[in-house]
Formats: C-alpha cells, sequence, structure tokens
C-alpha cells in the first residue's frame, strides 16, 4: 500500500467519524426528555455536595455568583 492509498484511507475515516458524530448528535437532540424529569432542577447545595470540578452545571453556577457579585458592586457605586 503506498502513502496516498493509506492517506486517502485516513481522510475517509475521519469522514465517516465527523459524520457519525454529527448524526448521533442530532438524533440526540431529537429525544424527548424521559417522564417525570421535565422539571428537574439541580440545587446549588446538591451541586456543591459533587466533587466534579470541571462541570458544567456547577461553572454556571459559579457564574451566576461572580455576575451577582459585580452587580452588586456596580449598583453600590451607582448610590455613592
Amino acid at each position: 500500500m503506498d502513502k496516498t492509498t493509506a492517506l486517502i484511507i485516513a481522510i475517509v475515516i475521519i469522514i465517516a467519524f465527523v459524520i457519525l458524530f454529527f448524526v448521533t448528535f442530532l438524533i440526540n437532540r431529537k429525544t424527548p426528555v424521559p417522564k417525570g424529569c421535565e422539571n428537574i432542577k439541580i440545587s446549588e447545595e446538591a451541586c456543591g455536595a459533587c466533587q466534579v470540578t470541571d462541570c458544567s452545571i456547577k461553572e454556571k453556577f459559579e457564574y451566576n455568583k461572580l455576575k451577582e457579585e459585580v452587580e452588586k458592586l456596580e449598583s453600590e457605586e451607582d448610590v455613592k
């Protein structure tokens, strides 16, 4: 097998993986939420007990907390 054939096979495999990723992503997005899980809310206390540090939910809680602190500081500056 020469280099050109190996390169073409590698490109075809990569393209197949990309297509597979997008197809599974679209199928997953169209999947309905399971019955009984429509209104599940995660509390900040329960999230704080979790040991996962790179969780997007935890990052959202921390972002909202920082945003509230900044807004509080800005409102205090406006009062002065």
